[in-house]
Parts: C-alpha cells; structure tokens; sequence
C-alpha cells in the first residue's frame, strides 16, 4: 500500500533534467549518478532487506526484515556545493529469540530508531567527489526490541570516483551516544558503505554497496560485520517518471558470534523526482 501511494504521488512530477541542458538526463545517467550521496538528482528510496540470522543464541537460523523509506532531496549552497540532510525511516520486523531454546517465537514489527545523514560538499557529476559533514540517530522505536534508546551523534564523509564505467566509493558514518534512557546500554558503532558498481547498455549496471560495521561496545567475538555482495540494477521510465530498480544479495564473511546476519537480500525502488533548484 505504502509503495503504491508514493507511485500515486511521483507519477505526476517531470523527469529530472540536468543542471546544464533542458533536455531530461538520459536513464543511463540518472543510473550513474544516484550512486553519488551528493547527487544533485532528487529521489524517494524504498529499500527493503530481508536478513537471516544465525549464531550461538539462535537454533538453526531465524529471519528478519528492515523496511527504509530515504528521501534524497540535496540543496544547491552557493555556486558549487550542495547539501544532503538525508532521513532515514525504518520499519523494523525483528524475531522473538527465546534465551533459553534459541528457537524464534514469532516477530514483533514496528518503527525503528530515525537516522539523519548531513553531508556537504562539491556538486559534482564526474571525477572524483566528496563531502564531510554529521550523523545522528533518534531514540524512536516503537519497541525497547527495535531500537537502541540512545540519542546518537558522529562524524560522517565520503569519497566517490563518479567514473564511466566504473563508479567507486566510500561512505563512512559512526555514531557515539550522549543522552537517552539511563538503564539501556551505551553505543559506539561505526559503518562504513562501500559501493562498486559498473554500467552496461540501456541503463543496466551491476554491482553492490554493502556496509562493513564494527560495534565498539560489543564483545570480541560480536564487533564485525563484513559483508560481500552482488546485484544488479535497471533504470526504467513509468509514464515520464524515472524510475531505479535494484535487486542485491550480500552476504557476510565475518559477522557477530552471538547472533549476526549471515545472508542479506535487498530489493529498491527509487522513483526519480524533480528538483525544484533546477530549471
């Protein structure tokens, strides 16, 4: 239903032209370039990643589910930069482990902790690009399962070779609590995106952008997670809307002993909407 009312609210806005020409951006470009945080292209993410589960506090394997709704809407500062304040909504489906048999017993879904990603930096198309700027995470959760109850800060930066055909990339993000409910854990986390992706023809690419973490307050044996990946992605037209289409399956060499995701399916949708800082 929720995808359905986003199509019903993007269909009627025109396709994204370029900050240079009146002509829409090519699919093939509006591909490439949504790699890029710092994209002048405006987009409404839809990711959805179905995660198993496994370790020593789970018999056999258990499954959950994280919904995000991302809006990417940069602001044109000044002549050259531009700035992201990129909110992150997520719809948590968790399992319910039993402490003593290891065995899930159902799921409990519902809102997860607000990210906000602030980024600034060149607004450029081509070459080598960065930004710098901070990330935060809000006590949220619907649930003390779904979330972590913590006020959350920390620097982020990126670094990305928008190339052709190659696009490469770093995104790092760590966050550090600093007030929130007194009786739940303190947290240091820190995540680091990676993105390698290639363009084909008729706007295809293939690729993956998975996120190695590392949790500071962890045990040893729980701190990483080092994910590797593949997927391909199709950028098609609905009516005049651009649309992006990306399927990915991650899956993680080293993850957390306890309980960690050992397999990640990804699936999004990003309808392409238009700026209004472009004519």
């Amino acid at each position: 239903g929720f995808l359905v009312l986003l199509m019903i609210f993007t269909l009627p806005l025109a396709a994204q032209e370029s900050p240079d020409e009146s002509q829409p951006l090519s699919l093939e470009e509006i591909d490439r370039q949504l790699n890029n945080p710092l994209a002048k292209t405006w987009a409404l993410v839809l990711q959805n990643n179905t995660g198993i589960l496994d370790g020593d506090l789970v018999d056999g394997t258990a499954t959950s589910n994280v919904l995000f709704f991302q809006p990417l809407l940069p602001i044109p500062v000044g002549r050259n930069l531009v700035f992201s304040g990129r909110p992150v909504f997520p719809m948590v489906t968790a399992p319910l482990i039993d402490s003593e048999t290891g065995t899930a017993e159902g799921h409990t879904t519902g809102l997860g902790d607000l990210q906000l990603l602030t980024l600034i930096g060149p607004g450029k198309a081509d070459g080598w690009v960065w930004g710098a700027g901070a990330t935060f995470k809000f006590p949220t959760a619907s649930d003390v399962r779904l979330g972590q109850g913590k006020y959350q800060a920390g620097p982020a930066a990126m670094v990305f070779h928008m190339g052709r055909p190659w696009v490469t990339g770093l995104l790092l993000q760590h966050w550090s609590s600093f007030a929130g409910d007194d009786d739940r854990s303190t947290t240091r986390f820190t995540d680091l995106q990676y993105v390698v992706r290639y363009s084909l023809p008729k706007a295809w690419s293939i690729g993956a952008g998975p996120s190695i973490t590392y949790d500071w307050e962890a045990e040893s044996g729980d701190r990483w997670t080092v994910p590797v990946g593949l997927g391909v992605t199709k950028t098609v037209r609905v009516g005049s809307l651009p649309m992006k289409l990306r399927a990915e399956v991650h899956y993680s060499l080293i993850r957390p002993d306890s309980i960690g995701e050992k397999w990640n399916l990804r699936l999004q949708v990003t309808p392409v909407i238009k700026s209004p800082f472009i004519e």
